[in-house]
């Protein structure tokens, strides 16, 4: 039930039709997990609690890093050294005091995956390897939660919610993950700052549009160029 806190905090949100009070009580209701508290998982879970999304999640097992600082501007450099996950939680309980947040700061692994997600209504993917991908991706499957998936790379992104109401999962796109040697990553090729920024906003869009059961990403693959500002949508 919303209280007069929400209210005064989410006017804006609750004056769209399409949210108004019943969409403001699933956000509040809403339990998400982010996989990666770096350049995507900043954006997304500052969005995300500042929404007011009542149970947020945070996997990481990293540690800040000057390096990070240009695009995950969630944290600050005398906090170089200290883990992502506990140094985001502490920032977004600044931002949202009015949350439930669970921490978790170790390595999603295929001993610990199931377990960790179980608890949570919608996976967001986050992660930069694609050995915690496509494993994020087969236990949303095997639990039949939705994924928000989002990755970066240079000047390009990429948007897709799979596993929703039936819709089709990372390996429908995607049926073996690459060869590590043949992929390219931000360590070696680079990213701008501002990216994983639109990006990860765009993600966090699309969570909220699943949360609020409107309209989403069904077997589509949004490819977005931003040197160039070309946009595709690819069915699959």
């Amino acid at each position: 039930m919303l209280e007069i806190q929400d209210y005064l905090r989410y006017t804006k949100p609750m004056l769209l039709p399409e949210i108004g009070n019943e969409g403001q009580e699933k956000i509040k209701k809403a339990k998400i997990i982010v996989i990666g508290a770096g350049g995507l998982g900043c954006p997304i879970l500052q969005y995300l609690a500042a929404s007011g999304v009542g149970t947020i999640g945070i996997a990481d097992f990293d540690v800040i890093e000057l390096s990070n600082l240009h695009r995950q501007i969630l944290y600050r450099e005398n906090q170089i050294g200290s883990p992502k996950a506990t140094t985001a939680l502490e920032l977004l309980k600044e931002l949202n005091p009015n949350l439930n947040y669970s921490v978790f700061n170790e390595k999603i692994t295929p001993a610990t995956c199931e377990s960790i997600l179980a608890s949570f209504d919608i996976v967001i993917d986050g992660c930069d390897n694609f050995t915690t991908r496509y494993l994020v991706n087969d236990t949303c499957v095997k639990l039949g939660k939705p994924l928000v998936y989002g990755s970066i790379l240079k000047f390009e992104g990429q948007i897709a919610v799979f596993n929703h109401k039936g819709s089709k999962n990372l390996r429908d796109i995607f049926p073996e993950p690459p060869n590590p040697e043949d992929v390219s990553n931000c360590s070696l090729n680079g990213v701008l700052g501002t990216l994983p920024g639109i990006i990860g906003t765009m993600m966090a869009h699309e969570t909220l549009k699943v949360i609020t059961n409107l309209p989403c990403l069904t077997n589509e693959l949004i490819v977005l160029n931003t040197l160039e500002w070309q946009f595709r949508k690819l069915k699959f």
